[in-house]
């Protein structure tokens, strides 16, 4: 017999009120007040907490408060990640963000999702897809990112858009739901990297 949380990391409806999963949202949500009530420029501190929350030795992502998330254990980012304020992560399957990335106000990256069927909905029966973002993305002010969804190498998502499906790599994108309107170019792309290298 598998634990609701072995169902939850297998992509399948899972239980969230199971007292594990109660258990260590509890905890991620003790490291998020920390990290929110931590002065800004106490960098290290900050840093710490940030790697305690995502179960690592340590980190070099810059994520300013407030910031929430559901598990931490669940992120997985690369190097130079940046994530400015009221950023939101639900990560009840694994996120992977690549190297050079950054997030706007407002983000949402969502992987937790809830069935259609509105009884087991109230009874707390919930799912999560993984989401995979590329390296060197811009995800733009308020937007949002659904669950199951990737999205390339060098992707800009422009402000408030809603990402329901995969988007291709070196592509800007806008709209709900957010759809690629042109390639860009190897000048800007080159620009996006050496900026942010």
């Amino acid at each position: 017999m598998r634990t609701e949380k072995q169902k939850m990391l297998a992509g399948e409806i899972y239980q969230t009120w199971d007292n594990e999963l109660k258990q260590e949202r509890d905890n991620a949500k003790k490291l998020c007040f920390a990290l929110n009530n931590t002065c800004p420029t106490e960098r290290e501190q900050r840093s710490a907490i940030l790697a305690q929350l995502m179960g690592v030795a340590e980190t070099d992502a810059h994520i300013e408060s407030p910031f929430n998330c559901d598990f931490g254990y669940n992120l997985k980012l690369g190097k130079a990640f940046y994530a400015n304020h009221n950023c939101t992560i639900l990560d009840c399957a694994p996120i992977v963000v690549g190297d050079n990335c950054l997030l706007a106000p407002g983000v949402v990256i969502a992987a937790a999702a809830h069935p259609l069927e509105p009884t087991s909905r109230a009874a707390g029966d919930e799912f999560a897809k993984a989401i995979t973002i590329g390296n060197n993305v811009w995800l733009g002010a308020n937007v949002t990112v659904c669950p199951g969804v990737t999205i390339g190498d060098n992707v800009v998502v422009a402000a408030g858009a809603v990402v329901a499906s995969d988007l291709p790599a070196n592509t800007l994108c806008v709209g709900v739901p957010a759809k690629p309107i042109r390639e860009l170019v190897q000048e800007e792309i080159s620009a996006n990297i050496a900026a942010s290298s």
